[in-house]
């Protein structure tokens, strides 16, 4: 038996239009995580139905847009594994063994699931409250070793965690009975002797991981605000990108010349936080050039970086769009790579808990 094999897993919803938050928080810090290990992107479109389900052209559609985003932002296929994620039995099948792995005590703790069914929760699909089971699905069909996470998705990955410790000693004897697991390198009384699922690792990104809105810098940017102007949308041009980085809220004081300067104002803390992301520098070194100046002269800079970045990606991604049979077959062949992972993982697992395979 040898170690588990460094793997990334990692996935976006394909609900609405991405935005400059999806690109800087998510898919631009994938790009070179996919030269230090085996990576796995999905496109995850059964998660996209845990809310109600879209118009079925508007899905399919935003699957292609999303898998469309990921290429155009530097995702090789030929180095990646894209997929979506509907197209891989496994990860429903292994989702509702998780359901019955997973304590409900555990799913009511999740905060995503009460911010997003509010006070109207007992009308909440029962998909949205096992939406962190089908994410612990998502990564352990694959034995993914590191997860890039974001401060919305850290609960959800230590739920994850929680799930694969729970299987490993629930079934600890099985897995060694069968010889399917791995040596756990630090044995606890907490982890047995041999893992069957790793212990996942969360990847934490560095600075401006959280892009907030435009119009209010205390809200993260969504695609779900009723406003436009509250994003920047992969696909807009260069004359929306401006007009609205031009109309973003700001405060009348000039920029500071220290980080400490930006606590408590969150507008011009978002700003200089897109500003350094999109350039790749420090806060700091971007408050080094831009401090005491007025945001009439910070914004146009902005506005220029940012179409200068954006531009050629969202060119790529209408180009894909264009040609919808590129992407489907980009998602087969990679639907296939993953299946080929997936299936011997859920193999082992029909066997661990005991399903009577007569196939």
């Amino acid at each position: 038996m040898t170690a588990f094999k460094p793997r990334v897993f990692s996935g976006v919803q394909p609900t609405g239009n991405l935005h400059l938050g999806n690109y800087l928080g998510a898919v631009s810090r994938w790009v070179p995580i996919q030269d230090q290990m085996e990576s796995i992107f999905c496109v995850v479109d059964l998660h996209a139905i845990t809310a109600g389900f879209p118009d079925a052209g508007k899905l399919a559609s935003a699957t292609r847009e999303v898998t469309a985003a990921y290429i155009a932002a530097g995702i090789d296929p030929k180095k990646s594994i894209i997929f979506n994620q509907s197209q891989v039995r496994e990860h429903a099948e292994l989702a509702w063994i998780f359901n019955c792995v997973a304590r409900i005590g555990w799913m009511n703790r999740m905060t995503q699931f009460k911010d997003k069914a509010g006070k109207n929760k007992e009308n909440a699909s029962l998909g949205l409250l096992a939406y962190p089971s089908l994410m612990a699905a998502d990564i352990l069909a694959y034995k993914a070793t590191h997860v890039p996470v974001g401060d919305d998705q850290k609960q959800h990955l230590e739920l994850t965690r929680d799930i694969a410790q729970k299987f490993n000693n629930d079934f600890a004897a099985r897995i060694k009975e069968l010889d399917v697991g791995v040596p756990n390198p630090t044995p606890s009384p907490e982890l047995p002797e041999d893992l069957f699922f790793p212990v996942t690792e969360p990847m934490i990104a560095g600075p401006a991981t959280r892009i907030m809105s435009l119009r209010d810098g205390t809200k993260k940017m969504s695609k779900s605000d009723p406003s436009d102007l509250s994003r920047i949308n992969l696909t807009d041009d260069a004359e929306a990108i401006s007009r609205k980085i031009k109309k973003a809220k700001t405060d009348p004081e000039a920029l500071p010349s220290e980080v400490d300067g930006l606590k408590d104002r969150p507008e011009a803390d978002n700003l200089v936080g897109i500003y350094a992301a999109l350039s790749g520098q420090s806060k700091q070194d971007v408050l080094g050039e831009f401090g005491g100046q007025q945001f009439s002269a910070f914004k146009p800079a902005l506005s220029d970086l940012a179409v200068e970045k954006l531009s050629p990606m969202t060119d790529e991604m209408r180009r894909l769009m264009a040609d919808a049979s590129e992407i489907d077959a980009i998602l087969k062949t990679g639907a296939e790579k993953a299946s080929a992972i997936a299936e011997p993982v859920l193999k082992d697992v029909r066997k661990i808990i005991g399903f009577l395979d007569v196939r």
